[in-house]
């Protein structure tokens, strides 16, 4: 990220909230636009800090992110690491209501770099857009997760001990996804690799040591790192990254098996909407196409059938998704979905006149109970986030010369997208 000083804009609202404004939120709210503060946004990483929420738009570079601090007094203590002595002195003096909004000069540090690399590793693990169809990867969670404890041990600085942050979370995600501390391990001990992927692996696994000693924790799988950081013992053989992390049982068949031929006339069918919103991570294929329907007429009766391809690592059981269907822009009518090797699948009846042949028929796809509605996600969202990811991928599969710092930027590639950049076209 840039390392330049840049003015941000700090206000304070009149619930007592100040907000920081930088970037391209600054200049939105110069020029009086509504300035977004995270939440469920594909286009935004989000990252819980002492007494604020600090958000970064991914689809602009990430650079300083924009904050809204609910508790001035806590957020002090890194304030000043982040943005620099003058924002720090801002914010305590709107929190102090003199004066309501200035503009002050932020100095980037790199805390900032490395916050931004931990939010954005955060989105990735929200929003990345896993695809057969699109032909883009699935990350490997247990891979982003301990990338994810390193930089949150590495960035501790923006939490405290008030215990309602959640992504202060360093210890849960090792003992979450220890499982691929020893791969991990395997890949760092091969020396035919690039000198950044080198570093990269060396600076995490170690921050990852440090973690786990700082926070008490044991076992296996952290003696064997321990041990292999302290004497280090070449892999015999090079280490293909995508073999080494590719969970076996997973992954779609090559031929995917289409819906079950359905009896009766067909009157129309389509696709759905596939707003990622309205399911966590991990249900749905994330292809704007995942969702389709086939509406058909037996006899007197109308019905439809919903298909929904699922995501490579999903769940075959426990996961009650249903369909959200709309005839004719009325009230949604909800069909529970089941489980069928690579897809989700529903049948329902609709209420549809036997001389109706044009029906207007929107499907969506959701999770009840973690679903917040219909909102401002957009396909164009959605298709800048993909294009993003794939020139990601294409960076990780064909790096710069000589480029051995990018994996310390905050744009640089996760270690998780170097494996699934290696996966090549067997994904």
């Amino acid at each position: 990220m840039a390392r330049d000083p840049m003015d941000v804009e700090v206000t304070r609202g009149e619930d007592g909230t100040v907000r920081i404004a930088a970037g391209t939120d600054a200049a939105r709210g110069r020029a009086g636009g509504d300035v977004p503060t995270g939440g469920c946004d594909v286009t935004r990483a989000v990252l819980d800090a002492a007494g604020a929420v600090l958000a970064w738009p991914v689809l602009g570079g990430l650079g300083l992110p924009s904050a809204e601090i609910h508790d001035p007094g806590r957020a002090q203590q890194w304030l000043w690491a982040l943005y620099g002595e003058h924002v720090a002195a801002a914010v305590h003096d709107c929190a102090a209501r003199e004066p309501a909004g200035v503009r002050a000069m932020a100095d980037p540090t790199a805390l900032a770099g490395s916050a931004a690399r931990l939010g954005l590793g955060h989105w990735a693990a929200r929003w990345w857009p896993a695809s057969y169809p699109d032909a883009i990867p699935a990350l490997e969670p247990d891979l982003l997760g301990l990338e994810l404890a390193a930089l949150t041990h590495q960035c501790q600085q923006l939490f405290d001990d008030e215990g309602d942050q959640p992504d202060d979370c360093a210890a849960e995600l090792i003992g979450e996804h220890q499982a691929a501390l020893d791969p991990l391990v395997q890949w760092w001990r091969d020396t035919s690799q690039p000198a950044a992927t080198a570093l990269h692996l060396d600076r995490v696994l170690r921050l990852i040591d440090d973690a786990a000693d700082s926070a008490g924790l044991d076992g296996p799988a952290l003696r064997h790192l321990r041990t292999s950081l302290d004497r280090r013992r070449p892999a015999a053989t090079p280490i293909d990254p995508g073999a080494l992390f590719t969970r076996h049982g997973g992954g779609y068949a090559l031929a995917a098996a289409g819906p079950p031929a359905g009896a009766g006339r067909v009157i129309a069918r389509g696709s759905g909407t596939n707003d990622w919103r309205r399911y966590p991570p991990g249900f749905v294929d994330a292809a704007e196409n995942a969702v389709t329907w086939t509406a058909r007429a037996l006899g007197a009766r109308r019905q439809i059938e919903v298909e929904v391809l699922a995501h490579v690592s999903a769940s075959t059981v426990g996961a009650p998704l249903v369909a959200e269907i709309r005839l004719n822009g009325g009230q949604p009518n909800r069909v529970a979905l089941d489980r069928r090797d690579d897809s989700w699948s529903g049948r329902a009846d609709l209420d549809l006149p036997a001389g109706a042949t044009e029906p207007r028929i929107e499907v969506g796809v959701l999770l009840p109970g973690f679903d917040p509605g219909p909102g401002a996600g957009t396909r164009a969202d959605r298709d800048a986030v993909r294009a993003l990811v794939r020139r990601r991928l294409t960076a990780v599969a064909h790096p710069l010369p000589q480029d051995t710092a990018s994996y310390d930027a905050a744009l640089g590639p996760f270690l998780a997208e170097t494996a699934a950049a290696a996966t090549g076209e067997d994904y």
